[in-house]
C-alpha cells in the first residue's frame, strides 16, 4: 500500500494591508480665505487706483446741469495731471484700501466659503447658484464697506471742486471721523441701499461669470489651471461685470457725493439720480465713463482674482500639501 500523502502546508495569511494615512481636508480655512480676499483686493488697488479716480471723475462731470467738465478719460487725466500733479492721480488711495480691506475681504471670503459649500466633491455649483452666493456675498460686503466707499467717492471727487467747496480730508480715517461728527453716524451709511444694488449686480456678474468662463475654458483643450486661465476668464468676467453694473453705479456715485443745500437733499434716490440723469444728459450718459470703468475693473478684476488663486495654490501646496494646487474658485 503506497503511504497517505502529506498535508497541504498551510497558505500563508496575505500581509496586512498598510496603514491608510488620513485624509487630508482639502478646504482653506474660512478665516484664510477671508484674509486672501482682503489681501487680493488691496494688491489690486494699488495699480488701479487712478482709473477709479477717473472712473468716479467722469460720472460725476455735467452733474447738476452743468456743462461736463470731462468729455473723454484723456481729458480728465490731463486735467488732474495739470491741476493737481502727478500725486493727484493716487488721491483717495487710503480709503480705497480701507474699502478692500472691508468689502473686498467680506464678499470674496464668503463667497469662496459658499462656493466650497454647495461644491459636490470636485464638482462646481451651477451657475444660478453661484450668481446666488455671488449676490449674498455682494450684499453683505457692500454694508461692510459703504463708510469706506462714501470716504472714497468724496475725496476723489474733491479736486474738481472749487477751493472753498473742497471738503478737504487728509485720509480715510480723517474722513470717516468728519463725516461722523458734522453729518452724523448714519451717513456713513448714505446710499447704502443702492451701493448693496450694485454690489448684488457686480458679484452676480462678476464671481459668477469668472467661475462659468473658467469653467469653459478649462473643458478646452487649450487650458489648464493656470495665469493665462485666469487673465482669460478675467477679461470675460469685467466685461459682462461693467455692462450691467454702470447705471447703478453712477446712482450710488452720485448720491453719496451729493450736498444737503437748506435741508434739500440733491436727490430722492436712485430712481430720482436715473431720471434726471437722463432727462437732462441722455440715456446713454448711465454709461459715462464706460471706458474707465473698464479699464479699472478689468484689471482690478484680473489683478484680484489672479492674487487670489495664486495664492490659494501656494496655501494648498505649502500647508496643505495638496500637489495638485487646485486654486479653488
Amino acid at each position: 500500500m503506497s503511504e497517505p500523502s502529506a498535508p497541504p502546508a498551510p497558505v500563508a495569511a496575505p500581509p496586512p494591508p498598510p496603514p491608510v494615512a488620513p485624509k487630508v481636508s482639502k478646504s482653506i480655512p474660512n478665516s484664510i480665505k477671508f484674509l486672501f480676499g482682503g489681501l487680493a483686493g488691496m494688491g489690486a488697488t494699488c495699480f488701479v487706483q487712478p482709473l477709479d479716480l477717473v472712473k468716479n471723475r467722469m460720472q460725476l462731470s455735467g452733474e447738476g446741469g452743468k456743462a461736463r467738465e470731462h468729455k473723454t478719460s484723456f481729458h480728465a487725466i490731463r486735467s488732474i495731471l495739470k491741476n493737481e500733479g502727478l500725486t493727484g492721480m493716487y488721491t483717495g488711495l487710503s480709503a480705497g484700501l480701507l474699502r478692500q480691506a472691508s468689502y473686498t475681504t467680506t464678499r470674496l471670503g464668503i463667497y469662496t466659503m459658499l462656493f466650497d459649500k454647495f461644491s459636490s466633491g470636485d464638482k462646481p455649483p451651477g451657475f444660478f447658484t453661484k450668481a446666488g452666493i455671488g449676490m449674498t456675498a455682494g450684499a453683505i460686503g457692500a454694508f461692510v464697506g459703504t463708510p469706506a466707499e462714501i470716504s472714497l467717492i468724496r475725496m476723489t471727487a474733491d479736486g474738481r471742486l472749487p477751493v472753498d467747496q473742497q471738503r478737504g480730508y487728509t485720509n480715510v480715517f480723517n474722513a470717516l471721523f468728519r463725516i461722523t461728527k458734522e453729518e452724523g453716524l448714519l451717513t456713513l451709511w448714505r446710499g447704502c441701499i443702492p451701493t448693496v444694488t450694485r454690489a448684488m449686480v457686480v458679484n452676480a456678474a462678476q464671481l459668477a461669470s469668472y467661475s462659468q468662463a473658467k469653467q469653459f475654458l478649462l473643458s478646452t483643450a487649450y487650458f489648464s489651471d493656470n495665469i493665462m486661465c485666469h487673465f482669460g476668464a478675467s477679461m470675460i468676467s469685467g466685461l459682462v461685470t461693467t455692462a450691467a453694473s454702470m447705471p447703478v453705479d453712477i446712482a450710488k456715485t452720485r448720491i453719496q457725493n451729493m450736498k444737503i443745500i437748506d435741508g434739500v437733499p440733491e436727490y430722492k434716490g436712485a430712481l430720482d439720480v436715473f431720471l434726471k440723469v437722463i432727462r437732462s444728459e441722455g440715456l446713454l450718459s448711465l454709461w459715462k465713463g464706460f471706458t474707465p470703468y473698464y479699464a479699472r475693473l478689468g484689471p482690478h478684476t484680473v489683478l484680484t482674482f489672479i492674487f487670489l488663486e495664486q495664492m490659494n495654490k501656494m496655501y494648498r501646496r505649502i500647508v496643505m500639501n495638496d500637489l495638485e494646487g487646485r486654486s479653488g474658485l
